[in-house]
């Protein structure tokens, strides 16, 4: 609900601040005194186009702002919280500054938002009818809606959209497989002969470092086994070997030391040397007698050396990542055969098909029970608006192909009079007549709608007497429900408001300006008297007033 708005350098406006009251409210004053101004600042704020001419003269910018009880508006809380925007839960804050090069900066709940945010916001809060204003009716969106809302369908609905989104998924993934069978044909058999290819020299993990040491080892075996030997000999073999050597001066420090006890260490480190000596003398004859000299085994790494070399030349890698090549082409075909399961997609793909189909029928037959109840009350309260003669009625047509929204378009027809063919809406209607469509049309939804704040502007254009008394009494009714608003200039429609404010603009300084009054009691008769009489208020119009305000108390 709208609870404030506050106008500052608008058009005509140099400052409003207003409060609004649950219910109906009534604005009124004479022509020019600037009683759309205040629906044309709402629409600034929920997403109309910003221009420099809508700053008042002299002034350097326009600023409005307004806030809004969103307390039993979880779905908007909800998109505010998807959007980033969120503020206090029970109450939203709007504000848009316009600069006289045009250029509009706007906040909601003190953030910067874009106009399209303004725009998807506004849809949430307040639905405004009239010649001059954004006219939600005619949207095929808000026609569907409406239509699946009075159904009590708007879940089914969205279940429905769900169902189509999931087999839409289906048929793509189906359709990329078999996209992907045509393309890959030619890479699923170059795969599988590099696979083949690779798996004939039957790879190990480590073959490569280890071929490497082989080779260096076969390649040397003759050094290797004459160096070993040669070592072996000035250990132990050759005259004068090192463990000879030692072992003498073992001899000589053992017989010393019973002369001094200080060289027991001495021979103690000798003693651990000459076993290390030997150890390594064990091993080098072991290492020598090991080496069996096989040329045919230096030509055949030789040659495993030169597969791989070459193999990993082919392939543009290195040797030793042949195997994770392998592993990577065997992990890519795998992919490749699973991913062109024709069978299980298509098999998928029926089956979303099914669970979308079924709903989307079931969504269909309580659209067209709906559609049939609805056109018959909109056509009874269009006859009440000065429509005598007046058809409404909702097409339901098959749709060329099954849509996220159903299986059929839906789309408003009117005859505006007798023995007229029904049309489309939005090319019949002229904008008093789609004013009271809408107005016959929101009685009718009221307890199935969303939007809490309704806005008429000049609904009754083209109406008066007993009709002028239904229209008020229609829009009190709809306050009951929502929070109204409606410029009027008829007294039948303002006697009936809940509140009442009045529009006036004056002189000041050699500039216009736009004021807006609450009236209440003597204010409120004299203003309906001047409705009902001009100018020239007589104790008729004055009664004439009070009776109206008095019987529509």
């Amino acid at each position: 609900m709208l609870l404030t708005l506050n106008v500052k350098d608008f058009v005509i406006v140099d400052q409003l601040q207003l409060e609004f009251e649950p219910g109906f409210t009534v604005l009124t004053g004479e022509t020019g005194a600037g009683k759309s101004i205040m629906l044309d600042a709402l629409g600034l704020l929920l997403g109309d186009r910003a221009e420099a001419g809508q700053i008042r003269d002299g002034a350097d910018r326009a600023e409005i702002s307004a806030s809004f009880d969103i307390a039993r508006q979880p779905d908007l809380q909800a998109w505010l919280a998807d959007n980033a925007l969120s503020g206090d839960d029970s109450e939203l804050l709007i504000r848009r500054l316009v600069d006289r090069n045009g250029r509009s900066r706007s906040f909601i709940n003190g953030q910067q938002a874009t106009q399209s945010q303004l725009k998807s916001m506004g849809e949430y809060l307040v639905d405004i009818h009239g010649q001059h204003a954004h006219q939600s009716l005619v949207r095929p969106e808000m026609q569907r809606g409406l239509l699946d809302a009075y159904a009590g369908a708007s879940q089914l609905s969205r279940d429905v959209r769900a169902a189509w989104q999931d087999w839409q998924h289906a048929r793509k993934a189906r359709e990329d497989a078999e996209k992907r069978l045509r393309e890959s044909e030619v890479e699923r058999e170059r795969l599988t002969w590099q696979i083949g290819e690779l798996a004939e020299l039957a790879l190990q993990a480590d073959e490569w470092p280890q071929l490497n040491q082989q080779h260096s080892r076969l390649a040397n075996a003759a050094e290797l086994a004459q160096s070993a030997q040669s070592a072996v000999d000035v250990l132990s073999d050759m005259d004068g070997n090192c463990l000879s050597l030692l072992s003498q001066v073992q001899n000589r420090l053992g017989k010393l030391s019973g002369f001094d006890p200080r060289l027991a260490e001495s021979l103690a480190l000798l003693d651990s040397v000459d076993a290390e000596l030997r150890e390594v003398v064990y091993s080098l004859r072991d290492y020598g007698s090991s080496f069996d000299d096989d040329p045919q085994q230096l030509v055949q790494v030789e040659a495993r050396i030169d597969a791989l070399m070459s193999m990993a030349r082919k392939y543009r890698c290195q040797p030793e990542d042949l195997p994770k090549k392998l592993a990577d082409w065997e992990t890519q075909l795998a992919a490749l055969e699973a991913a062109t399961d024709q069978e299980a997609l298509a098999t998928a793909e029926s089956a979303a098909l099914a669970r979308y189909r079924a709903q989307a029928e079931s969504l269909s037959g309580k659209r067209r029970q709906a559609a049939s109840e609805l056109s018959a009350r909109i056509s009874t309260e269009m006859q009440r608006l000065a429509m005598e003669g007046a058809r409404f009625a909702i097409e339901l047509s098959a749709a060329s192909e099954p849509t996220a929204h159903g299986l059929e378009t839906i789309e408003y027809l009117v005859a505006a009079n007798q023995g007229s063919t029904l049309r489309p809406l939005a090319k019949v209607a002229s904008g008093g007549e789609l004013s009271r469509i809408s107005l016959a049309m929101q009685v009718v939804i009221s307890q199935v709608a969303s939007v809490p704040t309704l806005i008429f502007d000049e609904v009754d254009v083209g109406i008066g007497g007993r009709v002028a008394e239904v229209v008020g009494k229609l829009l009190k009714q709809l306050g009951q429900r929502y929070q109204v608003l409606c410029v009027t200039h008829l007294p039948q429609v303002a006697s009936c408001g809940d509140q009442h404010w009045r529009v006036s603009k004056s002189s000041a300084a050699g500039r216009t300006v736009s004021r807006i009054s609450p009236l209440d009691g003597e204010g409120r008769v004299l203003e309906i008297a001047r409705m009902l009489g001009g100018e020239d208020i007589t104790a008729t119009t004055r009664q004439h007033a009070s009776e109206m305000l008095e019987s529509n108390a």
